[in-house]
């Protein structure tokens, strides 16, 4: 513990603040999506990675990556989707072990119903409360933070 780089006293409400904002945006914003239109914060990850994807679709590592998940709860989670009509799977004809996740059209009517309450929850609960310079200073601290996060090696 003697080379343990604790946190100063400002770095600790920093770390405690970010923490407590990002778990009470996560989850109101959850319950909106829930409320609003019968998606979870979860779903709605998934159905914008497919609304964006050319085609609309991606394999299967394409989202864990994108979504950070671990390859038993995309796989899961997806199953639960495919089932409910939001996505399909179809065969990948350049690898035939392979697969790609679809956004079907009840899943791209779902995310379209959706995103409108869903960004105006982000403004009300975000951005509302920043002025421009702040909204910018969050890019910035949230690229840097990210582009640092990348040039870690990862875990398996």
């Amino acid at each position: 513990m003697a080379g343990t780089r604790w946190l100063d006293d400002d770095q600790q409400r920093a770390w405690r603040a970010y923490l407590r904002m990002q778990a009470e945006v996560a989850a109101r914003l959850g319950r909106q999506l829930q409320a609003d239109s019968g998606l979870s914060f979860a779903d709605y990850g998934v159905l914008v990675q497919l609304a964006e994807a050319p085609d609309g679709r991606l394999r299967p590592f394409e989202l864990q990556r994108d979504l950070q998940w671990e390859q038993s709860r995309l796989s899961h989670h997806l199953g639960r989707m495919q089932r409910r009509g939001l996505v399909d799977r179809e065969e990948c004809p350049q690898d035939a072990r392979g697969a790609f996740v679809v956004l079907t059209a009840a899943g791209r009517a779902a995310i379209e119903a959706a995103a409108p309450a869903h960004v105006d929850t982000v403004r009300r609960l975000v951005f509302d409360r920043l002025d421009p310079d702040e909204v910018r200073a969050l890019e910035r601290i949230a690229t840097r933070v990210v582009e640092g996060l990348d040039a870690e090696p990862r875990l398996p």
